[in-house]
């Protein structure tokens, strides 16, 4: 009996952790005040910015310790990019530049964004990803990270890809957080010099999953604030 009332209690103190963390995380330093995208024609870029109440990036998710169940929190700019503008196969599904910040591993093998000669440690910097979302009902926020089979062999990614079977890309643009706002560079030939689409602001808490074949291996499972309240991309690049 007591075996059984301590398991009890260690359940509800877990769930009451998780509860408090999703409370934290959602605060002002995700509460989206604007979103733009500039391009800067004289420099060859655009400029992707997200402004909120709070201190943008300051907020960073609470390490669990390993890969299943590791809490991801990310500024994202849903957009009207084709995938092939970014470098994957055709297919179905939004493309998505995601700002992310996450302790528990380390998805940009090819960058050192602490700067410390060590390039499996910094996942919890703010770094970018291209990624195509797609609607999932399984989750909480309704979307989750298209996935695919290994032996896909119709899948393209870029060579920047992190190795996992999603569409999800590491392309290593330059994140910066100042103040209220979180900014990234993205070049206009990593876009495929794209100037006229349309995008949105998002900010989000997601999980991985590698135990639950029933859920997906990146979900959306709370979304924070939307720019347009109804996710609809009416935002244009600024010329």
């Amino acid at each position: 009996m007591k075996q059984v009332l301590l398991s009890i209690a260690i359940i509800l103190l877990y769930t009451i952790s998780i509860s408090a963390q999703k409370k934290e995380y959602k605060n002002n330093d995700f509460k989206i005040k604007k979103v733009s995208v500039s391009h800067k024609s004289d420099f060859g870029v655009t400029i992707w910015e997200i402004n909120v109440e709070g201190t943008a990036g300051k907020t960073k998710p609470i390490k669990a310790g390993q890969l299943d169940g590791a809490p991801v929190l990310g500024y994202v700019f849903p957009t009207s990019l084709n995938p092939i503008d970014v470098g994957f196969n055709q297919t179905e599904g939004i493309v998505a530049l995601a700002l992310t910040s996450h302790p528990d591993f380390d998805d940009t093998p090819l960058w050192d964004e602490n700067n410390d000669q060590i390039f499996n440690n910094d996942g919890i910097v703010w770094h970018p990803h291209w990624v195509i979302l797609r609607k999932d009902n399984r989750v909480a926020g309704g979307f989750s990270v298209k996935q695919f089979k290994k032996a896909d062999n119709t899948v393209i990614l870029p060579p920047t890809n992190p190795g996992m079977p999603m569409y999800m890309d590491s392309p290593g643009y330059p994140v910066t957080t100042i103040n209220n706002t979180i900014r990234v560079v993205v070049p206009d030939y990593r876009i495929n010099h794209k100037a006229d689409f349309n995008y949105d602001g998002v900010t989000a808490f997601m999980k991985v999953n590698t135990s639950n074949n029933d859920l997906p291996m990146l979900g959306v499972y709370q979304v924070f604030s939307i720019a347009s309240n109804d996710l609809s991309l009416p935002y244009k690049v600024k010329k």
